[in-house]
């Protein structure tokens, strides 16, 4: 993975984002990682791969909840109390 610091990367934006293009990119300020640049394809696979993800562990938790017994009216109730 290329590093660019901040700096750098506001000199040199057309090579930052041609690069970014290939691989990740690191942004560093004060010698610490603020940011890293990917292409638009790989931020859409990144949140594609998050979502499903997710889905997949709510999946889990609504089976665990029924196998457990919890029932729809049971869940509303839990999420309605506001105490």
């Amino acid at each position: 993975m290329q590093t660019f610091t901040a700096n750098q990367a506001k000199a040199h934006f057309g090579e930052f984002l041609d690069l970014a293009q290939r691989e990740p990119v690191r942004v560093m300020r004060h010698e610490r990682v603020v940011g890293v640049m990917v292409s638009a394809h790989d931020y859409e696979a990144m949140r594609a791969f998050y979502a499903d993800r997710l889905q997949h562990t709510l999946d889990e938790a609504a089976e665990a909840a029924a196998a457990a017994g919890l029932t729809p009216a049971a869940a509303d109730a839990l999420l309605a109390d506001e105490s």
